[in-house]
């Protein structure tokens, strides 16, 4: 066998070796073309973005016991932008699993806000288990909900969202890590996590970015209400609308006045 015969016999065997042994292999199989979506225009705009007819979000220990040990986000900054997921998840009928592993104990229960603005969503207590993803009952709401599409974020970052990130994505799941919606002890336990998210094909990404993804266009009858979430990602936006409502009632009056 000449040399490039070789080598591409080689070449074959080890692409096989990788569809065979790839964690993500199965993922690939279950994953629908970006053009079989609808959220997919013929342009081809959005086929790299989120699809949020395919997507869970999923609130993991957002604890009020665990919020005193975060240092890489301020308290009320982390409150308001998991306010938007769950705002976000209500209006645009989006799943949503929230868990704790131990709400009785030092961590602390949940933030009530979740359940406040996402009153649909589902609660799955756990048994002690840090890692969301080591308890059965969980794991069968997010297979249950029929999505391959989980956004994440939880308190600490680099635990209890990396941990069933890690083991979602090895499943077969596309997961997106929200930072900003997740807290850690330091910012260098922040830095680390999402070196390792990277590492492990977890995207990680922001609640501005989750937001503007799922909105894609002003030319939607959610358009003011979304409008209003960018408030809570970002509160100068907060100062746009009011200065645009204040001239369109400046120019509803002198165009009455006339």
């Amino acid at each position: 066998m000449s040399i490039a015969s070789k080598l591409q016999a080689c070449t074959i065997t080890a692409v096989l070796a990788l569809l065979i042994l790839s964690p993500t292999s199965e993922a690939l199989a279950q994953t629908a073309s970006p053009a079989s979506r609808s959220s997919v225009l013929p342009t081809g705009g959005g086929a790299a973005l989120l699809d949020t007819s395919d997507a869970v979000i999923l609130l993991l220990d957002h604890q009020t016991g665990l919020f005193q040990t975060v240092k890489d986000i301020s308290v009320a900054e982390l409150r308001s932008n998991t306010i938007m997921l769950a705002k976000l998840a209500t209006l645009l009928k989006i799943p949503v699993i929230t868990t704790a592993s131990e709400p009785n104990g030092p961590n602390g229960p949940l933030m009530p806000e979740i359940h406040q603005f996402a009153p649909h969503a589902q609660y799955v207590g756990r048994k002690g288990e840090v890692n969301a993803w080591d308890n059965a009952d969980f794991v069968k709401a997010v297979q249950a909900s029929g999505k391959k599409t989980l956004i994440m974020a939880g308190v600490w970052t680099s635990v209890c969202v990396m941990f069933p990130a890690l083991d979602a994505k090895a499943a077969g799941y596309k997961v997106y890590a929200v930072i900003d919606a997740s807290g850690d002890p330091s910012e260098m336990a922040s830095r680390t996590s999402i070196a390792r998210f990277a590492q492990g094909g977890i995207i990680p990404t922001s609640t501005n970015a989750v937001l503007s993804e799922a909105h894609r266009t002003w030319n939607r009858p959610e358009a003011a209400e979304l409008g209003k979430l960018y408030a809570l990602v970002a509160p100068n936006y907060a100062a746009v609308i009011e200065s645009y409502q204040k001239a369109q009632d400046v120019l509803k009056a002198s165009t009455a006045a006339k």
